[in-house]
């Protein structure tokens, strides 16, 4: 349901503990101090509270590193890795913890989530709310709940609630301060009244309130990231029938995508997608669904990763072709390392694997990543790595474009044909200007678009 705006309550600043510094809890943390709570950041890595602290984060988010700074010379934001001092005094907890897929598995791992719960439910004493932001199997937040009356001194004086996140990289702080909707899952009106309260400054702007139970609000985020992740996978599926009939992917989203119902966006083909929630979302909804039987109902997701999964080795096939089959000695320049644009999260990239698949099937593959080259030096350490798109590009036999960011579309193609050894490009994200590209005299291949061509 969604709350009446005249029956809201007023902001009243609350003492907030965030629960893991990573990238959810620290734009989180800075979040809430930003709009005026107290709030106390805990993680367990010593090294990330000492960075935090000094206002850097250990990963690149744009905006975050100027709202860590604001918010901690307000006096409003410090971080720790004591429990005693996170547990201490705390209003509200948010869980924000880690959810990785497990080992050897689909499912999600909890041994964060657990961890946490197991640290610090002793230390409650007092009454409190936590707060689930994780993205966790559906089931978690009760067994959550269970556990902390059993272990909290305060008992069931420790409230439970579920407060999924929807935040994109790159757009996490405007997602956490404006973002598109705020859905909580409670169990007792004043839990929503509470939560109502402490978000009243974000909720000024506008956003739908959405109040649901536990099991609903546990299932929003990896439903909303499965019917992503369909839509992504369906165009990319179009762009394989484009490629065997001589249709253009691209005017092909165009087209449908005017229809209301269906909306242009991420019907982007091309790569596909990566990161550290998509995949390891659909696949922990998958496990789960399984361990509730009721796994025919998302058997198509399996489908949708293994559409995903094909773009990559497509790509590489498409390399071979522009290469004429030559690509044991061949240089390749690879534009991209972060699985998306404005960050250098490196989890799961189709770029690196379509570099590493390259690689290892003998090419001397250079990589450029604006953000993400030092990330990709530590997993993929086999790769060469430019400081700058045009020492990747120097004498290459066929560039690829993986990583859609803004400086490689602002590349002038005249420029770059001067520097290759072979104006050869395959732009596996489509958003490079083709006709640009080939008017400058470089042979354009695109995925899903078999016509455009120089």
């Amino acid at each position: 349901m969604n709350s009446n705006e005249s029956t809201r309550p007023a902001f009243a600043p609350r003492r907030i503990t965030v629960v893991g510094c990573g990238y959810l809890g620290a734009v989180h943390a800075a979040a809430m101090a930003e709009i005026g709570h107290d709030v106390v950041g805990f993680d367990v890595d010593e090294a990330k509270v000492a960075l935090l602290s000094q206002g850097r984060t250990p990963f690149y988010e744009p905006e975050l590193d100027e709202l860590l700074e604001r918010t901690l010379a307000t006096g409003r934001l410090r971080f720790t890795t004591s429990y005693e001092e996170a547990a201490s005094g705390a209003e509200v907890l948010f869980l924000c913890v880690g959810t990785p897929q497990a080992p050897g598995s689909n499912a999600a791992d909890l041994k964060y989530v657990w961890s946490a719960v197991d640290n610090l439910g002793p230390l409650l004493d007092h009454p409190c709310l936590v707060v689930g932001k994780s993205t966790v199997p559906v089931g978690t937040a009760e067994h959550v709940r269970d556990r902390l009356h059993e272990i909290a001194p305060a008992g069931e004086q420790v409230r439970l609630a579920w407060n999924p996140e929807f935040l994109r990289e790159g757009f996490a702080v405007k997602d956490t301060l404006t973002p598109d909707r705020l859905v909580v899952g409670v169990e007792r009106p004043e839990d929503e009244q509470e939560l109502a309260s402490l978000y009243a400054p974000v909720l000024d702007h506008g956003m739908p309130w959405v109040v649901v139970d536990l099991a609903t609000a546990q299932l929003v985020k990896n439903a909303a990231n499965a019917f992503l992740a369909t839509k992504i996978s369906f165009i990319n599926a179009m762009a394989e029938l484009c490629e065997a009939t001589g249709a253009d992917v691209v005017a092909l989203a165009d087209a449908i995508g005017y229809d209301a119902r269906i909306g242009r966006r991420f019907l982007q083909a091309g790569l596909g997608f990566g990161g550290g929630c998509l995949p390891k979302d659909i696949r922990g909804f998958m496990a789960r669904a399984e361990e509730l039987r009721v796994d025919e109902a998302l058997h198509f997701l399996r489908d949708v990763d293994d559409i995903n999964r094909r773009r990559r080795r497509r790509a590489v096939e498409m390399t071979h072709e522009l290469l004429g089959g030559a690509v044991t000695g061949a240089h390749v320049a690879v534009l991209g390392a972060a699985f998306k644009p404005d960050s250098d999260d490196i989890r799961d990239s189709p770029a690196l694997d379509v570099a590493s698949t390259l690689h290892e099937r003998g090419a001397r593959v250079f990589v450029h990543d604006p953000k993400a080259l030092d990330n990709a030096r530590r997993t993929r350490p086999q790769l060469t790595y430019c400081d700058t798109a045009l020492e990747a590009c120097k004498d290459a036999d066929v560039v690829l474009h993986l990583t859609e960011w803004r400086e490689y579309r602002d590349i002038d193609p005249a420029e770059l044909a001067a520097i290759v050894a072979s104006p050869r490009i395959l732009d596996a994200r489509n958003a490079l200007d083709a006709p640009a590209w080939i008017g400058a005299g470089w042979t354009f291949k695109a995925l899903g678009r078999p016509r455009v061509a120089g």
